[in-house]
């Protein structure tokens, strides 16, 4: 791609908790919020109807898009980590920033990090875990611009996550001085002008007057931007409450939209369109969470998911457009997300892929583009998209994608089959994974734990045909173990992975323990 010319600006907006069935032009009727912005990127771009992120849930997401390699090969085997945690990604392991840096781009985020920074501290040891000796005005090691960002304002996690301070570069923006929550029982150090509210305008803001900027250089550059919303807090901004019929959480995911589309006019009036690769997706689906979490009757409207009232009802919005589950889930609900591409000249207006991809996928489609070619211990699970999007792939770019949940569940969708190695969810939704007691007590895999999916047939996935295809559930289980046991899954020398990874996450054998 390379030789053809001028690189092109990439910019790369990751949602937080955005279902599929929350963007209009996936969820067609059935979704009952307006996404005007995503609908007309959709028609300038080509729409993904079958692309996931690499887990169910936040950290390992963007573990995964960074790296380029599957989030379970890190020391994070389950769930995710908190505003004080230490950085998950790997002392000098190269990441698309630096990649791109390395092949003279100009590399900036803006947003939600949500990969652990070591915070200086007071007295010279690690972080309290509320924060307590940290030192605000010392510098913080190994987040955003010690991985190949130039430049870098946001948030160190979730905004239910203290601390609530922005950052930028490696410096706390003021000190701490207060509490404050966005969550109910997470309270914790705060700026004292710092609010939840105020975060999504922020980091849009900053964003157009970047590209503004940038535009001007001369000089290609790589945008990543992952918003805070519509994750909880559920708080949109004055401009937008009341602008939805499903209340705070459809007002909010309408400025998620909005911000996606402030981006896109900022590209056009720079005139820059064809010169810059957009793309918006999410790290994972929809929250149940904000029923629970804030003070909004039914602000995604859950009930229906959960089947107390049939999705094919015409006042129900539907979250997870027709697909089973949500955020945290092994079920397609959990890790299929909207993804659109534009890039105009380039990427066919209106078109439409419907092969697997994977977010894990963004490392080795910007390799590709600028020419360079990864080395064995780099990018290990990355394969490019680049043919697909250029409308020149004969076939799927991918063998197979693997899926993660938030207790470490695996599934694997090769094909129509999709086979998933737990006994339900994975996560949140019924039926539940093993805990407490029951987890304790089990001494090996239940046999009938895998569950076996057609989704050509059966894309909502009710009917486990395990026991009448045994030999791809066998077929497809050494798959997994092949990719586990070789550190890869793409072409190339064996890898190691970062602690102990279990093909039964549910199960440890007697005497092992999850790294």
């Amino acid at each position: 791609m390379a030789s053809t010319g001028e690189k092109p600006n990439i910019i790369y907006i990751l949602a937080d908790d955005w279902g599929l069935g929350d963007v209009k032009t996936y969820g067609g009727d059935r979704c009952k919020i307006d996404t005007p912005h995503m609908d007309r990127l959709a028609e300038k771009g080509m729409k993904f109807t079958d692309a996931h992120s690499s887990s169910s849930v936040c950290t390992p997401t963007r573990y995964s898009i960074l790296t380029g390699r599957y989030n379970w090969r890190s020391r994070l085997k389950s769930g995710v980590i908190w505003g004080f945690s230490p950085a998950l990604i790997e002392s000098g392991r190269e990441t698309v920033a630096s990649l791109l840096k390395k092949n003279g781009y100009t590399t900036i985020m803006i947003g939600k990090w949500h990969l652990g920074m070591n915070f200086p501290t007071t007295d010279g040891k690690e972080v309290d875990e509320k924060g307590k000796n940290t030192d605000w005005k010392g510098q913080i090691k190994n987040g955003p611009t010690a991985v190949g960002f130039d430049k870098y304002l946001g948030i160190s996690a979730s905004l239910d996550m203290p601390p609530y301070i922005w950052i930028e570069n490696d410096r706390f923006v003021g000190e701490c001085t207060t509490q404050k929550s966005f969550h109910p029982t997470r309270q914790g150090p705060a700026h004292s002008d710092f609010e939840a509210i105020d975060v999504l305008p922020t980091l849009t803001e900053r964003t157009v007057a970047t590209i503004t900027e940038q535009a001007k250089s001369g000089k290609p550059f790589f945008i990543y931007m992952p918003l805070n919303s519509p994750h909880s807090p559920i708080v949109p901004s004055k401009p937008f409450q009341g602008k939805s019929s499903l209340g705070a959480y459809g007002d909010f995911v309408m400025e998620t939209d909005w911000a996606v589309g402030q981006v896109v006019e900022a590209v056009e009036r720079a005139g820059i369109a064809d010169k810059t690769l957009i793309i918006v997706t999410a790290d994972n689906g929809c929250s149940n969470m904000p029923l629970k979490m804030n003070a909004v009757k039914n602000p995604a409207r859950f009930k229906f998911l959960m089947g107390e009232k049939s999705p094919e009802d015409p006042e129900t919005h539907y979250p997870s457009d027709i697909y089973r589950g949500h955020k945290a889930d092994i079920y397609e609900g959990g890790h299929r997300v909207p993804f659109i591409a534009r890039w105009d000249g380039q990427v066919k207006a209106g078109s439409i892929s419907n092969d697997p991809v994977c977010l894990v996928d963004l490392f080795a489609t910007c390799a590709e583009i600028v020419g360079a070619k990864p080395d064995d211990s780099t990018a290990e699970d990355s394969v490019s998209i680049l043919p697909t999007l250029l409308g020149t792939a004969t076939k799927p770019v991918r063998e197979a994608v693997v899926h993660h949940s938030i207790d470490g569940s695996f599934a694997i969708r090769q094909g129509k089959w999709k086979l998933a190695l737990c006994p339900g969810s994975g996560g949140w939704s019924h039926p539940s994974p093993p805990s407490g007691k029951k987890k304790a007590a089990l001494q090996e895999p239940i046999k009938d734990w895998v569950q076996l999916f057609d989704l050509e047939i059966d894309p909502a996935e009710t009917k486990n045909l395990a026991s009448k295809h045994p030999e791809i559930v066998s077929s497809l289980t050494a798959l997994v173990q092949k990719y586990i046991d070789a550190g890869r899954s793409t072409p190339g020398a064996p890898q190691k992975n970062n602690g102990e990874t279990f093909l039964y996450p549910q199960w440890i054998p007697k005497g092992r323990q999850k790294i």
